[in-house]
């Protein structure tokens, strides 16, 4: 299904169970972050919160704050309209194999296609929900304008460098191609009309930047919040080059995005969001961002970053505030990341057939690790499976990768780490190479670039250098099973 706004996507919530309303006045200073912290870190990703009296610098904010909306399985099936992530996984799966693909590069060319003809193109249209409030920025009469500390944005933690606009959906432009971006990038609010834009150098928005900053031209920037929920999982979702993040959008949502045009600026957004921050970011232009505690489970160093500058802020008349918290995890961001694993697995598998499952723990806070099975044929196949994935996409940033046999299962984190620790001898199981890193990782001694480690959890095979019988696991007879389960239950 889709939603028409972020609002009736929370009102689903609740007939599911899924919310927890809090009409208690509270502040979105820290105490929505810890509030939501805890619940995260509950059971199952806890249930999603609506604060409806959020307080921004000691008054009432007009707009409530919603907060792990998709912080479980079940919520974010529900925000992409399926029962189970697993369905989407699926239908992909369908369209590779329409026309089975004979290389990586003409796979996702054929998703492209086929995620196209599946009512996915964009339709102009000229009005929209997300204008039917508008607040031109006029800079001579700013402190008597609605601005962006009419928001209810959160501050976090409490060493961060201030207010962050934590889900943001950033849409630009390439001056040359005309191609759309749509990422996730942090935004530090400076005042009431300029805030950072931390996309990092591996960003297509910060590529996007760099060609408008070599044009010596002013870069077009718009920023959605809200809206269909799954506007947000699109944006985040690890996408190849070429395949337009509001093309995927319509494809998870089953129907066509409707695109209206900016008061003050050339861009496109989705007409049903609930805010749209316009403006520019002027190439070149450095200040300043952070510190920022991040999903790395650490505060992010003060680092100079783009700002963008605010032109107007449109809005829903009945707009809900949508916004989320990264630390120490499981956190909101692990169940997004986890979704796009599944998801795009029939990728990885048609590239790597061998492949039985994989997926990022949320102790690897998503790319410092990566647990992945095989069927196993031949050997050093599982250091083919590990120099595949680091060369494809954001997997370069995967810092240890750990592979195991298809009868292990990778969701299960004790399980892997006892057949790490039990199949494995270091020097002849593990591989280094250098590789770029993410830019919010502390541990390399020089920022973008570290090394990586791959580990060989497999059973050993003669080719690998192993001389002895490889030993049985212990596993009991299936018959024996069912005759405990029987004798348990007579028990009961």
């Amino acid at each position: 299904m889709a939603y028409r706004s972020f609002g009736k996507f929370i009102e689903a919530l609740e007939q599911a169970g899924e919310l927890q309303c809090v009409a208690l006045p509270v502040d979105t200073d820290l105490l929505i972050a810890e509030w939501a912290d805890r619940e995260m870190k509950s059971p199952g990703g806890g249930k999603a919160l609506l604060f409806e009296q959020p307080i921004v610098d000691g008054a009432k904010s007009e707009f409530p704050v919603a907060i792990n909306t998709m912080g479980s399985r079940r919520r974010i099936a529900m925000a992409l309209g399926r029962e189970s992530v697993d369905e989407i996984a699926q239908e992909i799966q369908l369209i590779l194999k329409a026309k089975p693909p004979t290389d990586l590069r003409e796979g996702f060319a054929l998703l492209k296609q086929g995620i196209h003809l599946l009512h996915a193109r964009p339709k102009q249209v000229k009005e929209g929900a997300s204008q039917e409030i508008v607040h031109k920025i006029d800079n001579e009469n700013i402190d008597n304008q609605f601005s962006l500390v009419d928001l209810p944005i959160l501050k976090c933690w409490p060493k961060d460098g201030g207010r962050f606009i934590t889900l943001p959906n950033v849409h630009t432009r390439d001056p040359e191609t005309g191609a759309r971006n749509v990422g996730v990038y942090r935004m530090q609010i400076y005042d009431k009309r300029t805030t950072g834009m931390h996309w990092q150098i591996h960003k297509v928005g910060a590529r996007h930047g760099k060609r408008y900053y070599e044009r010596g031209e002013r870069m077009p920037v718009a920023v959605t919040l809200g809206g269909d929920p799954v506007y947000t999982f699109a944006a985040t979702a690890p996408l190849p080059d070429g395949l337009d993040e509001i093309l995927f959008a319509g494809f998870l949502r089953r129907r066509s995005i409707e695109l209206v045009r900016c008061k003050t600026i050339d861009v496109d957004v989705p007409a049903d969001v609930d805010f749209v921050l316009e403006g520019y970011v002027q190439p070149g232009e450095m200040r300043p961002e952070g510190p920022f505690g991040d999903h790395t489970g650490f505060y992010t160093a003060l680092e100079d970053y783009p700002v963008f500058h605010l032109t107007a802020i449109t809005h829903r008349r009945d707009a809900v505030y949508p916004t989320t918290i990264v630390g120490v995890p499981p956190m909101e961001d692990y169940y997004l990341g986890d979704a796009s694993v599944r998801i795009f697995l029939p990728v990885f598998k048609m590239n790597f057939p061998e492949i039985v499952d994989m997926t990022l723990p949320p102790e690897g806070v998503f790319h410092n690790l990566v647990f992945v099975s095989i069927r196993k044929q031949y050997p050093y196949q599982a250091f083919k499976i590990m120099h595949g994935l680091w060369g494809m996409g954001q997997m370069m940033f995967s810092k240890y990768i750990v592979v195991v046999d298809e009868d292990c299962d990778v969701h299960n984190t004790s399980e892997v780490l006892f057949r790490l620790c039990a199949n494995t001898d270091p020097a002849r199981d593990t591989t280094f190479i250098k590789n770029p890193s993410d830019s919010l990782d502390h541990a390399p001694s020089e920022q973008n670039i570290g090394s990586h480690m791959g580990f060989d959890a497999t059973r050993k095979l003669p080719g690998e250098n192993y001389h002895r019988p490889w030993p049985e696991l212990l596993k009991m007879t299936n018959e024996a099973q069912k005759l405990v389960d029987a004798l348990q239950a007579q028990t009961r």
